[in-house]
């Protein structure tokens, strides 16, 4: 268990004096006044005045941040401004600066700030981490360079063990109080782990840390698994398993590994999808040839039938509010996103670009859906609001699919594959990616062996 922040801060009184005087004498000379306060304060931009990152721009200049290593007890000192610093590199909205440029290595109780300057650092990360038998206490506070002001300031104690978890932690809170919104780095990535020859894929479920570590699986690989969806309170999977070759729904305890049947219900089930309040998953019935879609209560198990007709209607999906949904559907001529009440209600078709759309998610912000696009060879990932408009393609390529929003919205995960050289699938592999949803930043995600659909959870509790 991690105890979250301590409060107060680690400001002291006359700390909090000194802060409020300079704050108040910043305020006095800064030339636009009330309006240049509000507007740093405005989500999308940073909070500090030593800089202003707009992050609703397509593309922005890094943030240089200097995270050296934090003081006191070692490894951990080291290994958590470690991960800060590789959290906060892949968001590409920070610049770690280079270690080898320190003047100074911010182990004092005030910084030097003139030191961080000359070295072009706009904010500083200093820590100092205290170990007792198996607790730590883990301090940290944020700095702005510029007008040499601390900006946070905040301790967790915990177990040793959950030195890295401390550490994303420190990193969201960095990431808030810098950009003016939540972070993503307390989160963790459940998807399909794939070994084998092609024709004769193992597919597994595995989990880990959305950094690539910590990684393990959560199925044995007896039985094909596919589409594993978190519940919203993160410890609990819904996915489509062929156990015993009838392809059904089940709900898997992360904790403990136990499986249930969702419902014995007839058809094929799949695509399964929690709703906002987690009392209910959305899923998928093949029966008599169409498939559509369903609501079942977790508690009563009883199923509501949402879409009728002779077509295909899949990949259900809740928008955050929980009063809509949207998904694919043949029942235009071609493969194509509809969005509809939660009731089944006023269905409506969103997507009219060229080609077919599939694998429809709504953003956690609600402002944006995500989609897979096929259109002759070529596959896409890309964005659009509720209403169709404003469509984006944000990559694309030979073959990938399978987005999945970050907690925040800011950030999507898909999986990409390569082509085979030979029918024996040579050369073949599926492997995971990250791309901003401003079309910049596309990063691999590791992963020990080949994997596909990705799914991302919710903030930690």
């Amino acid at each position: 268990m991690i105890r979250r922040p301590e409060t107060p801060p680690l400001l002291d009184d006359r700390q909090i004096e000194a802060l409020r005087m300079v704050a108040v004498s910043r305020r006095a000379v800064l030339s636009a006044g009330a309006a240049a306060i509000a507007t740093a304060l405005l989500p999308g931009t940073v909070r500090s005045q030593g800089a202003v990152i707009d992050i609703t721009r397509a593309r922005t200049d890094p943030l240089p941040i200097a995270i050296p290593d934090f003081a006191g007890a070692q490894p951990f000192g080291a290994q958590i401004a470690q991960v800060i610093t590789a959290n906060l590199a892949r968001s590409a909205l920070f610049r770690p600066v280079e270690r080898r440029a320190f003047i100074t290595q911010g182990a004092e109780a005030t910084p030097r700030f003139a030191d961080w300057r000359a070295i072009g650092a706009q904010a500083l990360v200093t820590g100092r981490v205290e170990q007792q038998g198996e607790r730590l206490r883990v301090e940290f506070r944020l700095w702005d360079v510029l007008p040499g002001l601390q900006i946070q300031g905040t301790a967790y104690t915990t177990t040793a063990a959950n030195w890295r978890r401390i550490a994303h932690i420190c990193s969201d809170a960095i990431y808030e109080r810098l950009l003016g919104e939540k972070g993503y780095f307390d989160t963790r990535i459940v998807y399909v782990a794939e070994s084998g020859p092609r024709d004769r894929r193992v597919k597994r479920l595995a989990i880990m840390d959305q950094d690539s570590e910590n990684h393990r699986f959560l199925t044995d690989g007896s039985w094909l698994a596919l589409t594993p969806r978190f519940h919203p309170s993160v410890n609990q999977v819904a996915f489509m398993s062929y156990r015993r070759n009838e392809p059904r729904v089940y709900l898997l305890e992360i904790d403990t590994g136990r499986e249930t049947l969702l419902g014995n219900f007839p058809g094929m089930t799949f695509a399964p999808r929690f709703s906002p309040d987690g009392n209910s998953v959305l899923l998928s019935a093949i029966r008599g040839g169409d498939a559509n879609i369903y609501s079942v209560d977790l508690n009563t198990r009883r199923e509501r039938q949402l879409t009728f007709g002779p077509s295909l209607d899949v990949s259900p999906c809740y928008s955050p509010d929980g009063q809509q949904i949207v998904f694919n559907s043949d029942r235009g001529g071609n493969q194509q996103l509809y969005v509809m009440n939660a009731d089944g209600s006023n269905v409506r078709r969103i997507s009219f670009g060229q080609g077919r759309y599939a694998t429809p998610v709504w953003s956690p912000r609600g402002d944006l859906i995500a989609f897979t696009r096929m259109a002759g060879n070529t596959f896409a990932i890309g964005v659009m609001r509720p209403d169709g408009s404003g469509e984006r393609i944000l990559t694309e390529g030979f073959q990938m699919e399978g987005p999945t929003f970050a907690p925040n919205g800011r950030v999507l995960a898909f999986f990409r594959e390569t082509p085979a050289r030979d029918a024996r699938g040579s050369g073949f592999s599926s492997r995971l990616a990250s791309i901003d949803i401003t079309g910049f930043n596309e990063r691999a995600i590791p992963t020990p062996i080949d994997g596909s659909d990705p799914a991302w959870s919710p903030l930690l509790p």
